[in-house]
């Protein structure tokens, strides 16, 4: 059951009354506004009325119902409204005044077709956070062309080292950039408000799919720049230490094995029987190792082959090396330290039932957060948020007459 909302029943969470618009597709934008939310910020999904979000409609569904949206929308009212349309224009307007935040994806000059752009908001709400998530940001030669975060794992340099040196460059077989994007993007929401409480204005945002990987891609530009060092493709191997790689054992499941701290490495060699190897000169670095790696992979490696996975690990709790077991998803699922943390919790959907995924993102010991709802239908929410808007009856109807909403 899902511990974390039974827990804050009746305690404020620390986003209770901000209220975010969120607009954006696909991914990065969304997940953000989903970051958000489940601090108990109100997210507001606006999808446009006969083009819902793609993410609806991406990967497995059950039932017809799209399973990744369920974690996706999670803690999002769902309405509907035609920016194009001149009642979807003035009732954004009127929403933006009421809102702390926007987050939007749509390609630069987009709003400002719509004559949505930073100077109406701005002005229907000085205080507004507009967050604009592109590609490749809003201004550059590239900024008005079509992007997604695979072009960002390509760009950015990560696919270009990751693979094995004699085999092609390997992108991730899952959102990698977007996800790195989105959360940058929660952090630069809570930064430009963090300013507006100072300043009491709004500001934009502009958040470029294409950078935050290379922040935690790390020091490659600085390495380049003072030494025209280029980082190639090492596999599961590290540059900077060793042993460091996936070993496979006796039972035919895999380990995953670090040794990035030198006390790390001795501890690995003592344990495989090979504590020769710690005197030697080039063992004094992780540099050094790593020149080394055959020769420390087969030493791990040999040990690794003639014992089972729950040996290995336990064998190298005991010798308080790191060591992880190559987990798919059902492990993942059953995995220990993941079902003490409620990493993964159990939450009721009107839809389907008791659904599984994953927890908020962090523990606050005071003001944590919750899931209190799954991703809603499209639209489901759209007559409740505009009458709490001060719009008619007549007047909604006007709006679906118009194909506003």
């Amino acid at each position: 059951m899902n511990t974390t909302a039974m827990s804050t029943k009746s305690q404020p969470q620390p986003l209770a009354g901000l209220r975010v618009l969120d607009l954006a597709t696909l991914f990065a934008g969304p997940l953000a506004a989903t970051l958000l939310g489940d601090f108990g910020a109100e997210v507001i999904k606006v999808e446009h009325p006969g083009k819902p979000d793609p993410s609806r409609g991406h990967g497995p569904a059950k039932e017809g119902v799209g399973l990744w949206w369920k974690l996706l929308g999670r803690n999002k009212r769902a309405i509907t409204l035609d920016l194009s349309k001149r009642g979807g224009r003035a009732t954004l307007l009127r929403l933006a005044a009421t809102a702390d935040v926007i987050v939007e994806n749509f390609r630069p000059g987009t709003l400002e077709k719509w004559d949505l752009g930073w100077a109406e908001l701005s002005a229907a709400n000085p205080r507004l956070v507009l967050t604009r998530v592109t590609a490749f940001g809003q201004f550059g030669p590239y900024a008005h062309r079509p992007g997604f975060g695979t072009l960002a794992e390509a760009m950015s340099g990560f696919a270009a080292i990751t693979g094995e040196p004699d085999a092609p460059p390997v992108l991730p077989p899952f959102g990698l950039a977007d996800s790195i994007a989105a959360l940058a993007t929660a952090y630069a929401v809570m930064t430009a408000l963090a300013a507006r409480d100072r300043t009491g204005e709004g500001q934009v945002v502009d958040m470029a799919i294409i950078e935050p990987i290379l922040t935690v891609l790390g020091p490659q530009p600085i390495w380049y720049d003072q030494l025209g060092y280029v980082q190639e493709r090492t596999g599961n191997r590290s540059a900077n230490n060793a042993p460091r790689n996936t070993y496979r054992t006796a039972d035919g499941d895999w380990v995953a094995v670090s040794t990035s701290a030198q006390s790390i490495a001795e501890r690995v060699l003592r344990l495989v029987g090979r504590p020769e190897l710690i005197d030697e000169p080039w063992f004094a670095t992780g540099a050094g190792r790593a020149t080394h790696a055959d020769v420390l992979d087969a030493a791990v490696g040999d040990w690794v082959a003639v014992r089972s996975r729950a040996e290995v690990l336990a064998e190298f709790e005991k010798a308080e090396a790191a060591v992880a077991p190559i987990q798919d998803v059902r492990d993942v699922m059953e995995d220990p330290q993941y079902q003490a943390l409620d990493t993964i919790t159990t939450v009721a959907d009107p839809e389907l039932g008791p659904l599984r995924m994953q927890n908020v993102l962090f523990r606050l010991s005071a003001t944590p957060g919750a899931i209190r709802w799954t991703g809603r239908p499209h639209g489901a929410d759209t007559d409740e948020v505009l009458t709490e808007l001060g719009l008619t009856e007549a007047q909604r109807q006007a709006l679906r007459a118009e194909g506003a909403v």
